[in-house]
């Protein structure tokens, strides 16, 4: 529901208080403090301007040449005064919003990446599109809300100011412009209430067809080999008519409020000479009023209107806020462990399995019964046998990754622990960002990274990439099987205890792998590879065989060719 409720507005304003009591806080309440005195000034400029005003049109009706170019004068530098004051407040508020936007995107990409929310948001589909909420909506939000803070501050400014300035004119013209405005609103809400859930369903259909169209490009390639592109146009073609059809019924709506609004400012511009009007004539007050009274009753009317000149920004807010609500209860939600049954903890000496049961999440059957194993610090294990499900259950348990079963897991923390899978990823950036860790930038030097580069034979990707520092597509630059030597590289570099690779080396010929995993023992850092039995065998010092019904057996080969036996 995008409605505008509680839970909505107590997340507003816990946005409010995390920017003032955060680092940057102090900045945002004296950027706020300047706005706020900069709209006083202008308010007060506004006033002294009806007041010229009217005494400029006072002295050209009196044909006064002396008190006309003295009103003349002082229009002329209260012009000036308020375009200074406009300037400023418009470029302090947009450094402010840029500051909020900065602080609350910031926390947000945190979140994301935090405990694996963006892996858990994507498989479970409990958010939809949550890059375009934190990169669009938090966009949408802060700027849409330092503009309306602006204008609720301003418009009751404007009401005190003008308030007075009308009652004096007309009392009953100050009425009638309350009347006007309270029946405006009322009618305004009547009409639009539908485009607050129609513009939370647009953003999300709107993105929805960026990322169809996100995924043909992306998968170009592929796409192109296998001839999928009529389904490819269907799906396209139905998430635009998705979006349009919603389009439609909100263009319908504002249509029918255009109607309504649009009349109603039309008659603010007769409604003061109509009441003003008959006092002139009757020689009861100067012509000038007249032109005072229309500015003021237009001015107030304005500052009371503000729900219906800004609807339809109104009920596009409350759809991001409503979506932003959905976006940090999902990110702030505890990511539950990898399951309930299975415990994972941590040592640094070795990878352990304790009575250890995975299941098929399709249909709950048995993949793996029981296993007991513990893999020392510097061993080289082959993960071999015809359970394909068990094994990839295996690497994903190991992981983290939510996998049904029971038993304990024992494994090192994140940094002496990396897992490749068969298809590596590669991050956007230069070759650099791919080959080193975080944490090892200056650690490891460029001639150390040409050294390995050139003992591989990828010299010719080097020189394709442009050198070390030069971002690239990785997928479209390289073959899958360049990939893979890259991801083996990255993990050379990183130096952890283990890794667990999954398939490694698919693309690769049988020589290159046996090179890779040799120079991974010798750098002192044990494996676990999922293949069969025949690859290299004589690189492992331990085989651990899943076989169909579930059972395993372990079998330690003996020949040491640089680690530890199990």
């Amino acid at each position: 529901m995008a409605a505008f409720d509680k839970v909505t507005a107590v997340r507003f304003f816990r946005a409010v208080r995390n920017l003032a009591n955060s680092e940057v806080g102090s900045r945002a309440k004296v950027m706020f403090a300047a706005l706020f005195a900069l709209l006083l000034a202008i308010n007060g400029m506004n006033v002294l301007n009806s007041y010229v005003g009217r005494d400029f049109m006072t002295a050209i009706a009196n044909r006064n040449k002396a008190e006309f170019v003295r009103q003349a004068l002082l229009y002329i530098g209260v012009f000036a005064g308020s375009t200074i004051f406009s300037v400023v407040l418009r470029f302090a508020e947009e450094r402010l919003g840029v500051l909020w936007r900065e602080f609350v995107t910031r926390r947000a990409i945190e979140l994301y990446l935090a405990e694996g929310n963006y892996y858990r948001l994507e498989t479970t589909e409990e958010l939809q599109n949550p890059d375009q909420r934190i990169a669009e909506d938090l966009r949408a939000f802060t700027v849409t809300t330092m503009s309306f803070v602006l204008m609720v501050l301003n418009s009751s400014f404007t009401i005190l100011a003008f308030s007075g300035v009308l009652w004096s004119i007309s009392p009953m013209l100050f009425g009638l412009a309350v009347l006007y405005a309270a029946c405006g609103s009322y009618v305004t809400i009547v009409l639009g209430r539908p485009l607050i859930n129609l513009n939370y369903d647009q953003l999300d259909k709107e993105a929805n067809f960026r990322s169809a169209l996100i995924h043909v490009r992306q998968n170009a390639e592929s796409v192109l080999l296998a001839g999928r592109e009529s389904g490819l146009r269907a799906r396209l073609l139905k998430r635009l008519d998705d979006l349009v059809t919603n389009f439609r019924k909100m263009t319908s709506i504002n249509r029918n409020v255009s109607f309504f609004t649009t009349g109603y400012n039309w008659m603010i511009q007769i409604i003061p000479a109509l009441i003003v009007a008959p006092a002139f004539i009757n020689r009861e007050i100067e012509f000038g009023v007249i032109g005072q009274s229309a500015m003021a009753f237009a001015t107030l009317v304005a500052a009371f209107s503000l729900i219906i000149t800004q609807y339809q920004s109104i009920s596009n807010f409350s759809a991001v806020l409503a979506r932003l609500n959905s976006l940090f209860d999902a990110l702030e939600r505890k990511l539950p462990a990898a399951d309930a049954g299975i415990d994972l903890s941590e040592d640094d000496e070795r990878v352990a399995y304790e009575q250890l049961n995975l299941l098929s999440a399709q249909d709950g059957h048995s993949l793996l019964e029981n296993l007991s194993i513990s893999i020392p610090f510097g061993s080289r294990v082959l993960i071999s046998g015809s359970n394909e499900a068990a094994k990839v259950a295996l690497f994903r348990a190991t992981a983290g990754v939510s996998t049904s079963g029971k038993g304990r897991i024992i494994r090192p923390g994140a940094e002496d622990l990396l897992f490749l899978a068969e298809r590596p990823y590669l991050p956007p950036g230069s070759l650099r960002d791919v080959l080193l860790r975080k944490r090892r930038e200056h650690s490891v030097t460029d001639e150390q990274i040409k050294s390995v580069l050139h003992e591989l034979d990828l010299d010719p990707v080097l020189d394709r990439a442009g050198g070390l520092n030069v971002e690239r597509d990785w997928g479209a630059l390289l073959s899958l099987g360049e990939q893979q030597i890259l991801a083996f590289i990255h993990v050379l570099l990183a130096a952890p205890r283990f890794v667990f690779l999954d398939r490694a080396g698919t693309a690769l010929d049988s020589g290159l792998v046996r090179k890779i995993l040799k120079m991974l023992s010798e750098n002192g850092i044990g494996f676990m590879n999922i293949g069969e039995i025949g690859d290299a065998e004589n690189l492992y010092n331990a085989i651990l065989e899943i076989h169909d019904r579930g059972d395993w057996t372990w079998r330690k080969i003996g020949i040491d060719v640089g680690g530890a036996e199990v």
